[in-house]
């Protein structure tokens, strides 16, 4: 479906569709966000908040930065989804108010008070999982509510972190909870694109094999995941979660097979969805191997694989695309974002390893730079698309 035109605005462009505030503002919170943490990490750097460093760390790139993508690909996912008008201007300045002030909430929450900063925080994914309810039952699209599940979880892990950061001094459970239930979203959300982007630009350009339908087969190993991490999060020290991790991981590396990745070595913004989704079957090995042999694979390996590859990788494979595409440019990937695609796979690359050799911290802070570098190479590099109105569209919609 066409994308809906905006209503007529006295706001300014960047207010006129979820993408535009939440991809550049969530860039330059992931930015900083890294910036901010090896000085924490090393002690020669304090915060205001409750948490510790390390907690502050997780929860700002799990719950801070990732429900801003999640919400600026919603909000623009949605309209198409059911043919109705998006949420703009003064619906959605105040979402993105209510996330700042998310941000500013955990940062000093050592003076306003742990309970007073989780409901600021929490606030946001709840008011999200609303607004996205509302238009979706408004436009009777029903079969796309299974989308907020994992939403509506990562809210609840939300909640959850919170509770165990005050309560037990660290977070445990949430963690895991927050992170297995994006990679659940990015593997029902990259189900979907992944193998209808390949299978376009393949029609279009490189006649021949394309992606397997989405199937029985597809949703088998959805489920199959989910119950894994679902044990990871409960049962992380079971034998039988870990067996339901590395199944999950091989029935995901099939299903990526499916997708003819192989075929787009021609294209870097359909190649790299393909790279990305390779860190979710990696992510579910990782897991799995920490449990059957806990003192070969360090638990950290896992979790990165996961947290920098699959979600960062996707993430910034869907800013990408979305901002070029929703803003009429031609959907091409230029030299800036190529440079942004090889810094955030090797940073990925480099934050496993550092993981597997906790001793070779050049690998931490090569990584962390070049974590810095894609997103700041983001805003730079997008910035300006976000923040002025649309083109006209030029042969680029799918």
């Amino acid at each position: 479906m066409a994308i809906p035109r905006t209503r007529p605005s006295a706001y300014p462009a960047i207010l006129s569709y979820g993408f535009r505030p939440f991809f550049l503002l969530g860039s330059l919170q992931a930015a900083i966000a890294m910036l901010l943490w090896l000085p924490l990490y090393y002690g020669r750097l304090e915060t205001f908040s409750t948490f510790l460093p390390v907690d502050w760390h997780i929860h700002e790139l799990l719950f801070g930065y990732l429900p801003a993508v999640v919400t600026g690909f919603l909000l623009t996912a949605i309209p198409n989804w059911t043919g109705r008008l998006p949420v703009q201007d003064f619906r959605l300045l105040s979402l993105v108010l209510l996330w700042v002030a998310g941000r500013a909430a955990v940062f000093l929450s050592a003076e306003t008070g742990w309970l007073l900063s989780a409901v600021i925080d929490c606030s946001f994914l709840l008011a999200v999982v609303a607004a996205a309810a509302t238009e979706i039952i408004a436009g009777r699209n029903w079969r796309n509510l299974k989308v907020l599940l994992p939403v509506a979880t990562l809210f609840a892990a939300n909640v959850i972190f919170h509770v165990e950061a005050h309560y037990q001094g660290i977070s445990d459970m949430s963690r895991r909870l927050g992170l297995g239930a994006v990679v659940v979203l990015i593997m029902i959300i990259g189900g979907r694109i992944v193998p209808s982007f390949t299978r376009n630009w393949l029609v279009r350009e490189n006649p021949g094999r394309i992606p397997a339908s989405f199937g029985k087969f597809d949703i088998g190993t959805i489920a199959l995941s989910a119950v894994g991490l679902a044990a990871w999060t409960f049962f992380p020290a079971s034998l039988a979660t870990g067996a339901l991790l590395i199944a999950g991981a091989v029935f995901n590396s099939v299903r990526l097979a499916r997708w003819a990745g192989d075929r787009t070595l021609g294209d870097p913004l359909v190649l790299i969805l393909h790279i990305a989704f390779v860190f979710v079957p990696l992510g579910l090995l990782l897991a799995g191997l920490t449990v059957l042999a806990p003192g070969a694979v360090p638990a950290a390996a896992g979790i990165h694989a996961f947290a920098v590859g699959a979600v960062a990788c996707m993430t910034l494979a869907v800013m990408t695309r979305a901002s070029l595409g929703h803003t009429g440019r031609e959907l091409a990937a230029g030299a800036g974002t190529r440079a942004i695609f090889v810094a955030i796979v090797i940073a990925t690359i480099l934050r496993v390893a550092a993981a597997m050799a906790p001793g070779a911290a050049i690998l931490l802070h090569v990584s962390a730079a070049l974590w810095v570098t894609a997103f700041v190479g983001y805003a730079v590099f997008f910035g300006g698309m976000l923040t002025r109105p649309r083109r006209q569209a030029r042969n680029n919609a799918e």
